[in-house]
């Protein structure tokens, strides 16, 4: 699963960067989850999770293309901040799965 959601924000990287014939600088602009007749948990997560290696990725190609003398200390800045961000976010998101699993082990049936 990881893998699919990994490949799937790569794809959407590399689309981006040809369409704009540069790097992505920007953070991934969070997209709309796809409206359907259910909206799971696992298809939020899913989208979620996109989104963040999207402003992960494109944090790195900030530094990059700052290193290549072609992106101001301003945006670099503000997208590494960004990806920092996400990550935050997705390090509590993991800590309060594993929190809850924990908590389901740990009650008497």
């Amino acid at each position: 699963m990881l893998e699919a959601i990994s490949s799937t924000a790569i794809t959407a990287g590399q689309a981006a960067t040809r369409a704009t014939g540069t790097q992505a600088i920007a953070p991934a602009a969070p997209t709309a989850i796809q409206s359907g007749d259910e909206v799971g948990f696992d298809s939020v997560m899913k989208q979620v999770t996109t989104d963040a290696i999207g402003t992960l990725k494109a944090g790195e190609a900030a530094s990059i293309s700052a290193m290549q003398g072609k992106e101001s200390t301003r945006r670099v800045v503000e997208a590494l901040m960004s990806a920092e961000q996400a990550l935050q976010t997705a390090v509590a998101v993991r800590d309060k799965v594993v929190q809850a699993y924990q908590e389901v082990v740990r009650m008497s049936i």
